[in-house]
């Protein structure tokens, strides 16, 4: 499976260079209409089908669509929202080879059993007007008959989100090449339904002229650390998970379950006094390392065999916080700072961003990536440049959680990962993902890839598991992850 996702600007080169090397644009519009008719037949018996077609391309992939549907026997028509004198270039020549009926759109559902929404495409750059918005509001209520070329109409393919609020929502999105953000950026991924990529004939090649730096997540991206007939537990790495206060240790053990169960060779859990003899009780094969303050964490931390070290997940919010964060980065290790880890800087960000280096990851939620980097997510185009631009700003590697959760390097590469179920939102569940990165760190896995990886593996597990999950539950499923994982590679 690719793995490559594009802007609309980015789609556009790929067109342009398919035209340039021998393949003519109406040839790939009709490969996308019949890639639509073909998604369409693979899904549904024939039924009685409008085809709603817009002023431009997008519309006359719906016109090739329906000529497809009427050959292979279906009851098809179109509605058009322009009169078809309008239409121009190929979307007019495809026009002219529809014999079918052709009424105009009038924002009804009409008779129709199955819908084709073919009205815009990804570049749509205004809100939906006139019968094209009615149809849209309409399609709430039927969207499971609903098939949506390219993107549902209303929807900028970049932005994922809909002009005004108002989009079509369809059961099924096909597109072409490779997807955009709005397949798979949340709120636009539900609004889309399942996405077929189809293959019209652009050439592979065409992304050596876009470059593309945003990817889906997946194995495909990245190498898990497998250990070899000669490794042991000193070259596999030691993860440390800094813990709160005795009456907060359950997050640091979730965190230290989950950076063992990914490998990393020795956890420890570093411990204030109050909290040595609690997690001491609770763990085994999982050491316990006490340490007083923020010089006692600095102390601890000149054994350069504690090559990663997770800080954040019940600590605390407040000063003593921020004295450990510091202290681990001035440690040289690997850092992971998770929810109290961030939160403690909150009124003072650019303190922490003075301070942070690669190799590094914070693992934001919203809310947090709020206080962090205030208007950054509501003034950029999308979740992932306001990820790329807190990773800029913070100089390390950014993840930042949700059902479409983004990771960003500072060079600008990113990744979005769907592979979390709802599940997922469960105490703790983020404790032992901060764990996952710090336990793959330990074992020289790049923070970038590491953050990746972990989400993936995180979503995975909770799949796997279904219903009832608990955070607990994360690192027990491990295994079965990992032994799937290894019999793809």
């Amino acid at each position: 499976m690719t793995s490559e996702i594009l802007t609309v600007e980015e789609m556009y080169a790929a067109d342009r260079y398919a035209v340039a090397h021998g393949t003519p644009s109406i040839e790939l519009m009709e490969q996308a209409g019949v890639a639509v008719a073909d998604a369409i037949c693979q899904r549904w018996t024939p039924r009685p089908c409008a085809v709603l077609c817009g002023p431009g391309n997008n519309g006359g992939d719906g016109y090739v669509a329906a000529r497809h549907l009427l050959a292979r026997g279906w009851n098809v028509w179109i509605e058009t929202l322009v009169d078809i004198g309008a239409l121009k270039d190929d979307a007019a020549k495809m026009a002219r080879r529809w014999t079918g009926r052709t009424v105009p759109l009038a924002g009804s559902t009409r008779l129709a059993e199955l819908f084709v929404d073919a009205l815009f495409g990804a570049g749509l750059s205004r809100p939906l007007e006139g019968a094209a918005r009615s149809f849209a509001m309409a399609s709430k209520s039927f969207k499971d008959r609903v098939v949506a070329v390219d993107v549902p109409s209303g929807i900028h393919g970049d932005t994922a989100r809909a002009f005004a609020g108002d989009s079509v929502n369809a059961a099924l999105t096909v597109t072409f090449f490779r997807k955009k953000p709005a397949h798979l950026l949340m709120p636009s991924r539900d609004l889309c339904g399942d996405v077929v990529v189809a293959d019209i004939g652009i050439p592979d090649a065409a992304l050596t002229e876009t470059k593309p730096k945003l990817f889906e997540n997946g194995p495909a991206l990245w190498s898990f650390p497998w250990p070899n007939a000669g490794s042991h537990k000193y070259v596999r790495g030691h993860c440390v998970i800094v813990s709160g206060p005795a009456h907060a240790t359950g997050a640091a053990r979730l965190a230290a379950r989950g950076a063992s169960r990914v490998g990393a060779g020795l956890v420890s859990v570093a411990s204030p006094p109050d909290a040595v003899s609690i997690n001491a009780a609770a763990l085994t094969a999982i050491m316990v390392k006490p340490f007083v303050g923020a010089n006692g964490l600095a102390e601890l931390l000149k054994d350069k065999r504690f090559n990663s070290v997770v800080i954040g997940p019940g600590c605390g919010v407040g000063p003593a916080t921020k004295d450990l964060v510091a202290a681990v980065l001035a440690s040289g290790a690997a850092g992971v700072l998770d929810a109290d880890a961030l939160m403690s800087y909150k009124d003072e960000p650019q303190a922490l961003f003075s301070i942070l280096r690669e190799p590094a990851v914070l693992t934001p939620h919203e809310g947090e990536f709020e206080r962090l980097f205030p208007g950054v997510l509501q003034k950029a185009t999308n979740k992932v440049e306001a990820a790329r631009a807190a990773s800029a700003a913070a100089k390390c590697t950014v993840l930042v959680k949700g059902a479409d959760t983004v990771i960003a390097a500072p060079d600008g590469r990113a990744i979005i990962n769907c592979n979390a179920p709802p599940a997922l939102a469960t105490a703790g569940s983020g404790d032992v993902l901060a764990g996952l990165i710090g336990g793959l760190i330990a074992q020289d896995v790049d923070s970038f890839d590491a953050a990746a990886m972990a989400v993936w593996l995180h979503g995975e597990a909770a799949n796997m598991f279904g219903p009832g999950l608990i955070a607990e539950d994360i690192p027990e499923q491990l295994p079965q992850v990992l032994r799937a994982l290894k019999a793809d590679d």
